[in-house]
């Protein structure tokens, strides 16, 4: 079972899938060494061959090259629950058919301003197709696993539609559902009460889930493992109460009946959440469990857990993908060996002390290597808050959910659960105000193998020698120092923040931020993308944040970057444009600094009249390579720039306005001589940059030309003359090149 296990987890770790005759090669080899009792290796190879076939199906189904970008009409069903936000509606669509070409089983759309879509409707829809592609940065998230991991084949944002058929099926009644528990007053927690019954986390603010991460009670707001567990707990509870207190009826025995109460449940809370992998992994464990208790007990705990992670896997290999599988199977089995063995009865309170305070150690080192925010406040939040909604919020939503038939009783219920959570997150509030997460850095591999050994020798019972040095081999992962370059020399990210910009320029001791990314919606790149990865480049401060100008693509996230960091500084081409809170100062043309050998100059065109010809321009340089960081210039301001009697010359470029048909005049290319230019923009933007013009000018000049959309974020490092690295470049077999 072990041997299989690894097997199956290794699919998480391939920079690329085998050909197919090397998976019927792995496989041949798997059987015979089966048939010759060659056991480990046999399942480990049988186990892997499993998981890249079903990886592969997966790739397979991804839409096709020739069809990335068009405009198709299509038609749809709509699965799962429709998710609306700040104008946006996004849906999954399933088994969609078109005229023109084979499409993905599985697509998530985006419609901006569109009409209500209910879940079971099917639709005909005029959508721009792309195929699964996502922003590589030094932050952990990656956006296209995660859509492996679900199986979706392509996205799309819809240009028109019209509803076909009305909704029909479990995904309809789910979607009512949904309407008539947002419908009641909850002390405006309707959203939560829906996440809680329903899995539906729609409901929720962008502040309500920021609240939830600083504390570490994500997992309390979304069904998972623990509710399912919560629900089971107290129906087999039930009936072993009932069977003490003797009024069960004699001619049942009570432990098959409530195992299979437990049982049936956990299924239907996992049918109101609309069975989805988390829920799937939920239940399968849960069926597990009381199978064990019911038929293996003798075998012990590690049974269930084992042959709980084989069945997940068995059944979607690529459930690996998802931080969520690690983060649930480690915190089992940080319970398990922190409740096994021990002796004597602890009472409950001290049971669920122990269970924070292990889980938040137990469960570091997967935090850590996973670049997810490390709550300080977990422990004594999910302390208060675990007990809080295990025993009064949900029970109070599951009964008022069931009794909404009944007038009033259901409603009334629903108000209290309404009620209680708005207490909770009032308390959460005032947590997070006093502990708020952090973000880990990336580590090297010793140090989290350090913090791994000392997180498992804490968690070793008491009396057991070499516990408390377990203490001190955690102190270097939470305590790594900062590590820039030598003097003399600049490290330099340029972001993929999509249709943007934002670039980090990092000396040995000093720090400075050019743009923020953009912020659409509920999606700020500032928080999203920019704060995780400084925090991953294990970044705690900036001296100066340098905002070109005001517009979305450039200044979008700077508000959340300063929230998020403390800024010394901030400077900008149109300081009047900007939030009052970033406090700017204007761009200085011809003010010039160096910080640790690294020489810094500014220049901004006087005479702009508009947003763009206003950029703040920023030239570094170090050891005589210099980099020309140049906003959203166009070709007037350009000209102007030419003309200022500025040290143009520089070996790296940011185009201008994205590579914009307005910008990088001829002119201007031949004054800088760049030997690269560097383009950031997003795939299939609407603005068609960069314009093919742009490209053959800087290709006739003889400039290699390094473009986010395809290499992902950029790393150069200023004053050793070296190419740039492009994150996309490291092999994942999910991540298209």
């Amino acid at each position: 079972m072990l041997a299989l296990a690894l097997g199956l987890l290794a699919l998480r770790f391939l920079p690329g899938l085998p050909s197919a005759g090397m998976l019927l090669l792995m496989a041949a080899c798997a059987l015979a060494l089966l048939f010759s009792r060659g056991y480990p290796l046999g399942f480990f190879l049988l186990g892997l061959a499993w998981a890249c076939c079903s990886a592969q199906w997966a790739l397979d189904d991804r839409l096709g090259v020739a069809l990335d970008g068009r405009t198709l009409w299509l038609e749809g069903q709509v699965v799962g629950l429709p998710e609306a936000a700040d104008g946006v509606l996004r849906f999954q669509l399933q088994d969609a058919r078109s005229r023109r070409a084979e499409l993905p089983a599985r697509m998530r759309l985006a419609w901006y301003g569109g009409p209500p879509v209910l879940a079971g409707e099917r639709w005909r829809l005029a959508v721009n197709l792309k195929r699964p592609h996502g922003l590589v940065n030094p932050q952990r998230f990656d956006y296209e696993a995660w859509l492996l991991a679900q199986r979706i084949g392509a996205t799309g944002t819809i240009k028109s539609g019209e509803r076909l058929t009305p909704a029909s099926g479990l995904g309809s009644w789910r979607d009512a559902l949904r309407q008539r528990l947002l419908a009641v007053p909850a002390w405006g927690r309707q959203g939560g009460v829906a996440a809680l019954v329903l899995g539906d986390g729609s409901g929720l603010t962008a502040e309500d889930w920021r609240l939830l991460q600083h504390t570490g009670t994500v997992h309390l707001m979304v069904i998972s493992g623990q509710h399912i567990a919560l629900l089971s707990g107290f129906l087999y509870g039930l009936v072993a109460l009932l069977a003490r207190l003797g009024v069960w009826p004699q001619r049942l025995p009570w432990l098959p009946c409530a195992c299979a109460l437990a049982l049936g449940g956990a299924l239907i809370y996992g049918l109101l959440a609309g069975f989805e992998v988390p829920v799937r992994r939920a239940c399968v464990m849960v069926a597990l469990v009381l199978l064990w208790r019911l038929r293996f007990r003798h075998l012990g705990a590690a049974w269930p857990l084992l042959a709980a992670l084989l069945v997940v896997l068995l059944l979607e290999p690529l459930a690996s993908l998802q931080p969520g599988f690690w983060l649930s199977f480690s915190a089992v089995a940080v319970l398990a060996l922190a409740f096994a063995g021990r002796l004597g009865a602890w009472g409950w309170w001290r049971g669920l002390t122990r269970a924070q305070w292990t889980t938040a150690i137990g469960l570091l080192p997967m935090m850590l290597i996973l670049g997810l925010p490390v709550s300080s406040s977990g422990p004594l939040a999910n302390l208060l808050a675990v007990p809080w909604v295990g025993l009064v919020v949900v029970p109070l939503a599951l009964f008022g959910t069931l009794l909404l038939p009944v007038p009033l009783l259901g409603e009334g219920l629903l108000w209290l659960a309404g009620g209680a959570l708005q207490l909770l997150f009032a308390l959460l509030g005032l947590i997070a105000g006093w502990l708020p997460a952090w973000l880990p850095s990336e580590l090297p591999w010793w140090v989290w193998s350090l913090a791994a050994l000392g997180a498992a020798l804490l968690l070793l019972p008491a009396g057991v020698p070499l516990r408390l040095p377990g203490l001190a081999l955690l102190l270097p992962a939470l305590l790594v120092p900062a590590q820039g370059p030598e003097d003399g020399q600049a490290d330099v990210w340029v972001l993929d923040v999509g249709q943007g910009l934002s670039v980090l320029v990092r000396t040995r001791e000093h720090s400075l931020l050019y743009d923020a990314g953009p912020r659409f919606g509920d999606f700020d790149s500032g928080e999203r993308i920019v704060l995780p990865s400084l925090r991953a480049l294990n970044l705690r401060r900036l001296d100066l944040l340098l905002v070109s100008h005001a517009d979305n693509d450039h200044a979008g996230g700077a508000a959340a970057v300063a929230a998020g960091m403390p800024v010394a500084r901030v400077i900008s081409g149109e300081p009047a444009r900007l939030a009052r809170s970033l406090a700017a100062d204007a761009c200085e043309s011809g003010r010039s600094w160096q910080w640790d050998g690294v020489t810094f100059r500014l220049w901004q065109w006087p005479q702009a009249a508009s947003g763009n010809p206003r950029s703040c321009v920023l030239q570094v340089e170090a050891e005589g390579e210099r980099l020309l960081l140049t906003g959203d210039i166009d070709a007037a301001a350009e000209q102007a720039l030419v003309q200022s009697g500025f040290p143009l010359a520089s070996h790296w470029l940011l185009a201008p306005h994205h590579g914009s048909r307005s910008s990088s005049s001829q002119p201007f290319i031949d004054a800088v001589g760049p030997q690269h230019v560097l383009i950031t923009r997003s795939r299939h933007n609407a603005f068609g940059h960069p314009h093919p013009q742009v490209l053959a000018r800087y290709r006739a000049a003889g400039v290699a030309v390094h473009d986010t959309a395809y290499a992902g974020a950029l790393h150069l490092r200023l004053g050793k003359w070296l190419a740039p690295r492009g994150l996309r470049s490291e092999a994942r077999f999910w991540r298209e090149k």
